[in-house]
C-alpha cells in the first residue's frame, strides 16, 4: 500500500487575470462584415419577364375567341350606336343630326388610323422584302439584282433630307461597281452609316433608362411595365430610324417577332462576359442586388437592341461591322457605374 494520504477535496484559490494584456473593444467601423446569405446574383428578372411575355405566342383558340368577341362587341355598339341616333332624330332632330355627324367623324378618324396602321405595315413589310432581296442578290453575286435593291433603297430614303447627301454620293459612285457585293456594299457605306449611328445612340439611351429604372424602382411589376414600355419605344424608333414607320399594331408585331427570335436563340440570358468590359471580373457580386439588376436588365436592353437593328435594317451587314454588344454596354453603362460608386 502507498503511504501518501488519501486526496481530498481540492482547494482552489483566487485566480488572477492580467488586464494588461486584454485587447481593447472594437469600433464599429473595425468590427468584421456580417456574412452575407448565398443568394443568387442578379438576373435582369424585369428584362427576362418582359422578354417573356412579348414572345409569347397566343393560341389559335385564344385568337378565334378574341377575334369572335371583338365582332360580336364591335356589332353591338354599332346597332346600339345607330338606334340612339335614330331615336335622337325622331325626338330631336337638330340634335340628332349633330350627334350623328359627331359618330360619323368618330368613324372616319377610326378608319383613318386602320389605315395608317395598315400602311406602317405594309412599310415594314417593304424593309423586310428589301432585306431578303440584297442577301438573295449577294448568294447568287447577281449584279442586276442588286441594282434593283440599290435603286429601292434609293426610293425607300426619297423623302429624308438626312439621306440626300448619301444617295448623290451612290448615284455618282454606283455606275462604277460591276460586282453585286462592291454595289450593295457601297449603298451600305453611303446610305445606312448615319443611320446606324442613330440607331446605336437610340440603343444606347435605352439601355442607360433601363438600367435606372429597375435599380431605383423596387417593385417588381413596376419595373417589367418600365422595362417592357423602354424596349417597346426603343424598337420602334429604331424602326423609324431605318424607314419601317411602324404604328401600334406594327411596333409590337415587330416587337414580338425580336423578342422571340432573342428568346429562340437564349440571347435573353445573362452570360459570364456581359458586364465584363464595365465591371471587370467578379465586381458585380460586390454591388447591391438592385444596382446588379440595374446593370444586368441593362445589358439585355442592349442585346434587344442589336437584334431589332438587325430586323429592322433594309441591308444585311456587309462592309460595315455589325454592332458591338460589349461595346455598346460599355459606352452606355460606364458613366452609370461610375456614378453609382461614387454614392457608395
Amino acid at each position: 500500500m502507498s503511504d501518501l494520504p488519501p486526496e481530498g477535496p481540492r482547494k482552489q484559490g483566487p485566480i488572477l487575470f492580467d488586464l494588461d494584456e486584454q485587447q481593447p473593444p472594437l469600433s464599429p467601423s473595425e468590427a468584421p462584415p456580417v456574412p452575407e446569405p448565398d443568394l443568387p446574383g442578379p438576373q435582369g428578372q424585369a428584362m427576362t419577364t418582359a422578354a417573356a411575355l412579348a414572345a409569347r405566342q397566343p393560341s389559335k383558340l385564344a385568337r378565334w375567341f378574341w377575334a369572335l368577341a371583338g365582332a360580336l362587341v364591335s356589332a353591338l355598339i354599332s346597332i346600339a350606336a345607330w338606334r340612339f341616333a335614330m331615336d335622337l332624330i325622331a325626338s330631336v332632330p337638330l340634335l340628332g343630326l349633330a350627334v350623328s355627324v359627331l359618330m360619323g367623324l368618330v368613324v372616319l378618324v377610326g378608319l383613318a388610323i386602320v389605315v395608317k396602321e395598315l400602311a406602317a405595315m405594309s412599310r415594314l413589310a417593304k424593309v423586310d422584302a428589301l432585306h431578303r432581296a440584297a442577301d438573295a442578290a449577294l448568294a447568287s453575286d447577281d449584279l442586276k439584282a442588286a441594282r434593283k435593291v440599290v435603286d429601292q433603297l434609293s426610293n425607300l430614303y426619297a423623302g429624308r433630307e438626312d439621306t440626300r447627301w448619301g444617295r448623290e454620293r451612290l448615284k455618282e459612285r454606283g455606275a462604277e461597281v460591276f460586282d453585286a457585293s462592291g454595289l450593295i456594299g457601297l449603298a451600305e457605306n453611303e446610305l445606312l452609316a448615319p443611320l446606324d449611328a442613330a440607331a446605336r445612340r437610340e440603343v444606347e439611351a435605352s439601355a442607360r433608362q433601363v438600367a435606372t429604372v429597375t435599380a431605383l424602382v423596387p417593385l417588381a411589376l413596376a419595373d417589367v411595365v418600365a422595362a417592357l414600355s423602354s424596349n417597346l419605344r426603343m424598337i420602334r424608333r429604331i424602326a423609324e430610324i431605318y424607314g419601317g414607320r411602324s404604328g401600334t399594331l406594327g411596333s409590337w408585331r415587330l416587337t414580338r417577332a425580336v423578342m422571340s427570335h432573342l428568346v429562340a436563340t437564349g440571347a435573353v440570358a445573362v452570360g459570364d462576359d456581359m458586364l465584363e468590359p464595365v465591371l471587370g471580373g467578379g465586381l458585380l457580386g460586390k454591388l447591391s442586388r438592385r444596382f446588379g439588376e440595374g446593370l444586368v436588365n441593362g445589358a439585355l436592353t442592349a442585346r434587344v437592341g442589336v437584334a431589332a437593328i438587325e430586323v429592322c435594317r433594309p441591308l444585311p451587314f456587309t462592309r460595315r461591322n455589325r454592332p458591338s454588344v460589349r461595346e455598346i454596354i460599355r459606352t452606355a453603362l460606364a458613366g452609370f457605374v461610375i456614378k453609382e460608386s461614387g454614392k457608395g
